[in-house]
């Protein structure tokens, strides 16, 4: 505790017992006849600085938790209570302070906040990893169990192989690039060409994203450019209109005929649930005789620029 003289200007220190001196560092021939503003330093907040001099200003009591600062330099969370002391004529005498460090309380309020938001994070990530195995279970064709439960193996692998990339990069924000080329390279690896500029997305698009790009790569292998010994497929990808999000577009060079291409079966549906649902984003396919056109366009609340 310190007790400063309210009579003298600039209040100076009076009195400061062995609890303060302790916290603080000081001496107390350092301190005494001086204002507490020394404790101050540029982390101080100027808006509790500012509740302390009205209240001093007010001659009221006041609490307040406030960034100080001891001898060495080092910083401390002060809970310091203000109270004035009056003499009989009701004239203002001195200023009694009490501080409590709560620095240690602080670290462990941050640290409390930091795994709610993680424990939150993770339920909100889980659920969106669930959904999309929901819609990859309800919208794969059940018709030749051993058919259905290889289809489901492959993209549960594809969100799997996503995963991996997100922990990688510790759930931040990854390379489109690199998203693309992971999930598209094991069915071309010589016969994909890959080009656009360095494009981040933020953690909730790449797995559904991912699951598209399996689909079409998929599709391209099965029934599509990539079936064929000369085929090659050509993915392309830019920012979006004003540079917010990001469009993609898949060219399939030497494809088979359309009508062979026609069937495509539930990959088609799960490539438009996860880009117009998951994404909310819109898919345009366009047939030539090359072979298939693709565009999608992911909105701007779903990425962002390097």
């Amino acid at each position: 505790m310190v007790v400063t003289d309210a009579r003298k200007p600039d209040l100076p220190i009076v009195l400061a017992n062995k609890a303060f001196l302790e916290l603080t560092g000081y001496e107390a021939q350092e301190i005494l006849g001086r204002n507490c503003r020394f404790l101050q330093g540029p982390a101080t907040s100027p808006i509790a600085v500012a509740e302390i001099r009205a209240a001093i200003a007010e001659e009221r009591e006041i609490t307040v938790e406030i960034l100080n600062y001891k001898s060495s330099g080092e910083q401390f969370w002060n809970r310091l209570h203000l109270s004035p002391i009056h003499g009989d004529d009701g004239r203002i005498l001195y200023f009694f302070g009490s501080q409590i460090d709560m620095t240690e309380y602080r670290r462990i309020e941050a640290l409390e906040a930091s795994e709610h938001r993680l424990l939150m994070e993770v339920d909100h990530r889980s659920k969106n990893v669930l959904a999309i195995v929901d819609s990859i279970v309800r919208l794969s064709n059940a018709e030749d169990p051993a058919l259905y439960a290889a289809a489901i193996q492959h993209r549960v692998q594809a969100l799997a192989r996503a995963h991996s990339l997100l922990a990688a990069r510790r759930w931040t924000s990854i390379s489109l690039e690199e998203l693309i080329r992971q999930q598209v390279a094991p069915f071309a690896a010589t016969r994909a060409f890959f080009s656009g500029p360095d494009l981040k997305m933020p953690a909730p698009v790449v797995q559904p994203l991912a699951l598209v790009l399996h689909e079409l790569a998929v599709n391209a292998a099965h029934h599509g450019a990539l079936a064929t010994a000369q085929g090659r497929l050509s993915i392309s990808w830019k920012p979006g209109p004003s540079g917010a999000g990001f469009n993609i577009r898949l060219q399939e060079v030497g494809a088979p005929t359309p009508p062979k291409l026609a069937k495509r079966g539930f990959g088609t549906v799960i490539v438009g649930a996860m880009v117009e649902k998951q994404l909310q984003g819109r898919l345009e396919k366009t047939w030539s005789e090359e072979g298939l056109l693709i565009d999608i366009e992911v909105p701007a609340a779903s990425s962002t620029s390097a």
